[in-house]
């Protein structure tokens, strides 16, 4: 199978309703075992799409909380990344989501194997419609997860602090 043969392949079952059953409950597992494992330089999704790993306190308990997560690149010096609140297409926002909100925007990331203090701003707007239209080009299954919720999907940039 050819490469872009196979990253159709993986768009669409991406896309299936039956993925964002089952993904939630295996993907992160691996990937935070394989991240720990390898002391940050491996992430198994990233073999598919750019990835990285959110470090944010939580919401309520303040405890710091390592979320494996799809991330799209912007800028040639790898210092701002856009982050899809997609939750696989489930219905409610995914709970990063909601401790990027309530701690300002203060984060982490460990991107490559290095941490990267960062500061993660929600997208709205026309500035949201435009890095929308470029999260679709870059992976058009997000389409199909905003298709099946009801919620606005959120859009939060992350750029070095």
């Amino acid at each position: 199978m050819t490469g872009a043969r196979g990253a159709r392949l993986v768009q669409r079952v991406s896309s299936t309703r039956a993925f964002a059953l089952i993904a939630p409950h295996v993907v992160p597992v691996l990937d935070r075992a394989v991240h720990r494992l390898t002391r940050g330089r491996v992430l198994l999704s990233a073999r598919m799409l750019p990835g990285l790993v959110l470090t944010v306190p939580g919401a309520r308990t303040g405890r710091p909380r390592a979320t494996p997560l799809a991330c799209m690149p912007e800028g040639e010096l790898e210092g701002a990344w856009i982050l899809v609140g997609s939750n696989f297409g489930r219905p409610g926002h995914p709970a990063w989501t909601a401790n990027l909100l309530a701690r300002g925007g203060e984060a982490v990331v460990n991107w490559r194997g290095r941490d990267i203090p960062v500061r993660a701003t929600l997208l709205e707007g026309e500035e949201r419609a435009r890095v929308w239209e470029a999260a679709l080009a870059f992976w058009p299954p997000y389409a199909a997860y905003q298709r099946r919720v009801e919620r606005q999907i959120r859009l939060f940039r992350l750029e070095r602090r």
